[in-house]
């Protein structure tokens, strides 16, 4: 075999391997395409059910707002416990219809968007506001055991009054508080942590994260 011959199928072997090369890489760039459109097909599915049911609380509680706010407004000051209170709880659920709202734009975001970097961004401002939301929400707590107060029953109730219906209130703004100030994702892997966020407000969160840590890993390899 000569020189010629020798060179032609060095190149000729070459060839082949540049081919197969070029082949691999395609086949994973297929691959990778196929499995990471999947992944985003999972956020989605698992994201969607949650927009839903955000909408409905926006509504129900569109609804609870108004029945408070007639309330509120019916008594004209009469009776400024349960007006203050009734007051307070309205104001607490419109927050939280606000926050729903801009919740549900965010996931409204994630739904189009095929950017992995962006799509973890607002995933974690959602896993965000869900928390702020919650640990809000708590403070409205021992207004719900004022409403009924008033001179009447502060004075008829005697020793009663401040034996136990006072230390209620005082128990339930200590809770109020607590939860206040221990909801954070430090707290994520407690017990009572994952009993409170078990739902579809914060479990479709961790999934649709673990599917975008998937993708992550698979470009990795």
């Amino acid at each position: 075999m000569d020189d010629l011959e020798l060179n032609a199928l060095w190149k000729e072997y070459d060839r082949k391997l540049e081919e197969s090369r070029v082949l691999n890489l395609q086949a994973w760039a297929v691959q990778r395409q196929t499995f990471e459109w999947l992944q985003t097909q999972k956020v989605r599915s698992r994201l969607r059910p949650m927009g839903v049911f955000k909408g409905w609380a926006v509504f129900l509680g569109v609804i609870w707002v108004l029945f408070l706010g007639l309330l509120a407004g019916g008594d004209h000051g009469k009776h400024p416990w349960f007006t203050g209170s009734i007051g307070i709880i309205f104001l607490f659920n419109v927050f939280a219809i606000v926050a729903y709202i801009r919740q549900m734009a965010l996931i409204r975001q994630i739904d189009y968007t095929d950017n992995i970097v962006e799509t973890q961004e607002k995933l974690a401002a959602l896993q965000a506001s869900t928390l702020r939301t919650t640990r809000i929400m708590f403070l409205q707590t021992p207004f719900f055991s004022t409403w009924f107060w008033n001179e009447r029953f502060i004075a008829g109730s005697g020793l009663a009054f401040w034996a136990i219906a006072v230390p209620i209130v005082l128990l339930l703004a200590l809770g109020a508080l607590w939860f206040y100030r221990n909801i954070t994702l430090a707290n994520a892997n407690k017990k009572w942590f994952r009993r409170l966020f078990n739902g579809i407000e914060w479990s479709p969160i961790l999934r649709a994260m673990e599917y975008l840590k998937e993708i992550e890993d698979f470009r990795g390899r």
